[in-house]
């Protein structure tokens, strides 16, 4: 039987959920795993930036070093450059060991450009041994356009010829355009170094930078998750207080929290305060309004008495009718109250032995026998008044229409839930009725006692605690009664 609710309603914080859920992956759906993977996204970030600037600011300071020692170089060399009448020139000893030993890893040349516009080497130093250094052919444009400042630029392949030997290092060179003295056509000075061991220092910086970085990274990383996980302690701890007052454990929070999260806690006991008054007050009317009404119905039925006659047999009747009902809606009504409260749990092996005794002893003349089964442990979660009110219905219908056997089983369904069936081996109930049979006041068969309270008491009590009962046919050829309602959890 449907319990008329409609479909899951989409709230906005669970929009919103689903929205971080989309932009941060699952991270997003618990509170610490977001926590922990923001902080370790900026964490990464921030350190791959770190080592990103510090590696290319270590190279350009090396770079920059290996320029100093260029400019020293050319400078050396423009002072002894000399130039002739006829436009030759001359360079006097330029006092650098390196630059006069054979292929030592340190060179200079003077050039000048051509018809072409190629620059060509005019001289060149000793450690270059017969090989050039090369030339970009768009540095002497970048020359001219320098006017007179240094240009610095990388050849990857060194003095290579052939691949072999030490000809194939790379090397860091470094240009000038200089006018001398008596002399109208500009001179080119180059100069260029081995930068093999730059090049190395700056990998090892990068790797040492590098290894630093990914084992600070991982001590980041860990200090964030335990960080987070000892700050949002006492949040796990409120959590399971809060469980322990919904499970009847507890009846109030009584821990004490950080500043940030004791206001909240109070709000909770404040809110279970209002919940307990709330039912309190309920259940004060409700008792008014039962003192109240069944005194003037017992008056009316006192003053009928035995007295025959059309207008007794109506005031008895329909006195018994109000009753009914009235005791019918007061139920109701403390059920709808006591639904509200958290923590009352009722054993369910108990309430079932109870009402098999008694209603063996009661239906003692038909033979009935009853036979059920519940787990040990297994709890309602609700008053045992209810549950006493629910199993009596149903079981005492069973037993009103059954040959001779009832059969009552109990069980969890491990999602916070509990069945309760009840089957009889009675004539059963056509599926076409089953429907009215759950309608206030509906009696299929007159001929049994009775007001047609019972299953409609049923059905209240059911929904007030969020449950539902459904009929079917039974194995034992009678009527089965599925009732589902909340269990307290272990």
């Amino acid at each position: 039987m449907s319990d008329g609710a409609g479909g899951p309603v989409e709230t906005e914080t669970a929009s919103e959920a689903r929205a971080w859920g989309r932009w941060f992956g699952r991270p997003g759906r618990s509170l610490t795993r977001r926590l922990i993977w923001l902080a370790s996204a900026w964490i990464v970030l921030a350190l791959v930036l770190t080592g990103w600037t510090l590696t290319n600011q270590y190279q350009e300071s090396s770079l920059r070093r290996l320029g100093n020692v260029l400019l020293d170089t050319i400078d050396e060399v423009v002072l002894s450059t000399n130039a002739a009448p006829d436009g030759s020139l001359t360079v006097d000893e330029v006092k650098d060991d390196r630059t006069l030993r054979p292929l030592s890893g340190k060179y200079w040349a003077v050039a000048e450009p051509g018809p072409d516009g190629r620059l060509g080497i005019l001289v060149r130093s000793p450690s270059l041994a017969g090989e050039s250094l090369t030339i970009p052919a768009d540095l002497p444009g970048r020359l001219a356009a320098a006017r007179g400042a240094m240009i610095s630029y990388n050849d990857p392949d060194g003095l290579r010829r052939g691949g072999e030997g030490p000809l194939g290092a790379p090397l860091r060179v470094a240009a000038s355009m200089k006018q001398l003295p008596g002399r109208e056509a500009p001179v080119v000075f180059l100069a260029g170094i081995d930068r093999s061991n730059i090049d190395r220092d700056t990998q090892q910086f990068a790797t040492f930078t590098w290894t630093a970085l990914l084992i600070l990274g991982l001590g980041l990383v860990i200090a964030v998750f335990l960080q987070v996980q000892i700050g949002l302690r006492p949040l796990y701890a409120l959590r399971n207080e809060i469980a322990d007052v919904r499970k009847g454990r507890a009846a109030r929070i009584v821990r004490s929290y950080p500043l940030e999260i004791q206001p909240l806690a109070e709000q909770v006991n404040r809110l279970l305060d209002h919940n307990q008054e709330t039912v309190e007050r309920q259940r004060t009317h409700v008792g008014n309004l039962a003192h109240a009404l069944k005194t003037p119905l017992s008056v009316m039925l006192a003053e009928a008495g035995d007295k025959t006659g059309p207008l007794p047999d109506i005031v008895r009747r329909q006195t018994e009718v109000m009753k009914a009902q009235v005791d019918h809606h007061l139920r109701r009504a403390r059920a709808a109250a006591r639904a509200q409260m958290l923590g009352e749990i009722t054993p369910v092996e108990p309430v079932l032995d109870e009402m098999a005794v008694m209603l063996e002893r009661v239906f003692g003349d038909k033979g009935v026998e009853i036979d059920w089964r519940a787990p040990e442990g297994l709890a309602f979660r609700g008053e045992r008044q209810d549950l006493q009110e629910l199993l009596g219905n149903l079981i005492e219908n069973a037993c009103k229409w059954a040959r001779r056997r009832v059969r009552v089983s109990a069980g969890a369904t491990g999602l916070g839930q509990m069945v309760i069936v009840v089957e009889d081996d009675g004539p059963g109930l056509p599926e076409d009725q089953r429907e009215a049979a759950l309608q206030r006041g509906s009696r299929l068969d007159e001929t049994t006692p009775g007001s047609g309270l019972g299953l409609s008491i049923v059905v209240e009590l059911t929904r007030a605690y969020g449950g539902r009962i459904s009929l079917a046919d039974s194995e034992l050829g009678g009527l089965r009664a599925v009732l589902e309602l909340p269990a307290a959890e272990a």
